[in-house]
């Protein structure tokens, strides 16, 4: 069976393919019931872990004409957003496994930014790049591969790269028809600036939704960023509006739990009075105070898929056809909504 199963061994044991390779590579680190059903989902679907495999994603043998780094750059617009370092470290367990180091870098959404950072790795002779495009054109595209780095775009669509994306326009419908089916047809979308693509994705989903079923019209409230502190402000704001939503969808987590946590001080209950969906499931969206319904998105999976086809692209050179991955959003119900 070919290395790629290695996903396939992750859905079956209900982990993600980071445990797997864990397992697989460095398995004290993982408790012995997650060990245990991992091995037996690979007993089941007969995995056969594939050196030759492994050994070709890693790319050609360097020599003295053109010795690379064995490195990978993760540009992502904001390390300090725990849904940005969770893809990052999918990428970074994809390349551990290859062989290859990771260098995580933060654009801060600065296409400046991000144009040093994309220079240093040329000048370091990088193997390739995944980044999440603040400025990124085709242009640059070409000058980076000219220079023999293989790139692939994270989160974002693109038909002259590879890229690996999650259906953000899904997962605003997930969250839409979620609200709409606790019986709230007055709904807000709180967001922030800067407002990425797929931000704006997720807004038309909600918004095509809710045209659908006859809802009165997507009321939007925009932040000065996506944080917890501003999701605070836009409580305040949504208290203000008349007739107030009875719904409210949060461009990500961090601003819902900012949300929410102002909305209990304030005495409005959640979600009897405002039901809330936040957007991107990270680790404190379930341990908040009132823990929070929100729209999964595979995080890790997205890094580590992205990471596949940069290696790929790398390994295969000028044979090379460019591929797009479409990961599907989740709904993960909890008490908020």
């Amino acid at each position: 069976m070919p290395q790629t199963s290695i996903r396939e061994v992750a859905r079956r044991a209900g982990v993600s393919v980071g445990t797997v390779s864990n397992v697989l590579n460095r398995p004290e680190m993982v408790a012995e019931a997650t060990r245990d059903r991992v091995r037996a989902a690979i007993e089941e679907l007969g995995f056969v872990r594939n050196e030759s495999a492994r050994r070709l994603r890693q790319g050609p043998a360097p020599d003295d004409a053109d010795r690379r780094a064995r490195a990978f750059g993760v540009l992502v617009e904001d390390l300090a957003n725990p849904y940005a370092s969770d893809v990052a470290r999918g990428a970074e367990l994809a390349f551990e496994e290859a062989g290859y180091e990771t260098l995580w870098i933060s654009t801060g959404y600065s296409p400046e930014r991000e144009r040093r950072a994309l220079e240093f790795l040329v000048e370091q002779r990088a193997t390739g790049a995944l980044v999440n495009p603040v400025g990124l054109g085709p242009d640059s595209l070409a000058a980076l591969r000219e220079s023999g780095m293989s790139v692939v775009l994270l989160d974002r669509a693109g038909t002259d790269a590879c890229s690996a994306q999650v259906d953000h326009v899904a997962g605003g419908d997930i969250a839409a028809a979620r609200l709409l089916s606790l019986g709230r047809d007055r709904l807000a979308f709180v967001t922030g600036r800067p407002e990425p693509q797929p931000i704006v994705e997720r807004a038309e989903g909600a918004a095509r939704t809710l045209a659908k079923a006859g809802g009165e019209p997507l009321v939007t409230l925009t932040q000065d960023a996506l944080s917890p502190t501003e999701g605070q402000a836009a409580a305040r704001r949504l208290l203000e509006l008349d007739p107030m939503p009875t719904g409210v969808f949060c461009a990500n987590d961090l601003l819902a739990i900012g949300l929410v946590n102002e909305l209990v001080k304030r005495g409005v209950r959640v979600p009897e009075d405002i039901a809330v969906i936040g957007y991107d499931d990270i680790e404190l969206a379930g341990s908040a105070a009132v823990p929070l319904t929100t729209i999964r998105q595979p995080r890790r999976e997205l890094g580590w898929e992205a990471a596949e086809l940069a290696l790929a692209e790398y390994a295969e050179g000028a044979s090379h056809e460019h591929r797009q991955v479409v990961l599907a959003p989740e709904l993960v119900v909890r008490e908020t909504g």
